[in-house]
């Protein structure tokens, strides 16, 4: 026997390779999105510091950095797997992009992501509480017409 529940999961094709499931009307996710903003933030500050502090010839720089980028790249993609679900690989999404890279527009591609990614989080929580306030009218004509049976 198979059990289909509607959990209001979509799809959405990152850049036309990967594709990222989760529920934009999911209360917990969006919090938990939001939430985050602190701890990017501090692993930016983390990284910028890091990298202001590299020492040795520049050969020995370059190979530090890239591991600090690349320690960065995990930690985010690990922060955004407990956001969405383990199920969503963001090295696999993203084609194995480091989120510390920086896109043509001058922003690293974390920053570029939240933003693409904010407007559906904002329109599910929407969503969200217009089908709450949908269902408390409901039951409050439901409580009406009862009473008016009586």
């Amino acid at each position: 026997m198979e059990l289909n529940i509607d959990t209001g999961v979509e799809e959405f094709s990152v850049n036309g390779r990967g594709v990222l499931r989760f529920n934009p009307a999911d209360p917990n996710l969006y919090h938990r999105f939001f939430a985050a903003g602190k701890t990017l933030e501090r692993y930016d500050a983390e990284l910028t510091a890091a990298l202001g502090q590299l020492g040795g010839d520049e050969q020995q720089r370059a190979a530090a950095g890239l591991a600090l980028l690349q320690d960065y790249d995990g930690r985010i993609k690990r922060l955004l797997g407990e956001i969405f679900g383990a199920e969503n690989d963001f090295d696999a999404i993203l084609n194995g992009v480091n989120l510390a890279g920086v896109g043509t527009n001058g922003r690293r591609v974390v920053q570029n992501l939240l933003e693409a990614l904010t407007p559906i989080l904002r329109e599910g929580a929407e969503r969200r509480l217009h089908a709450a306030a949908d269902a408390a009218e409901a039951a409050a004509q439901a409580a009406r017409a009862a009473r008016g049976a009586e």
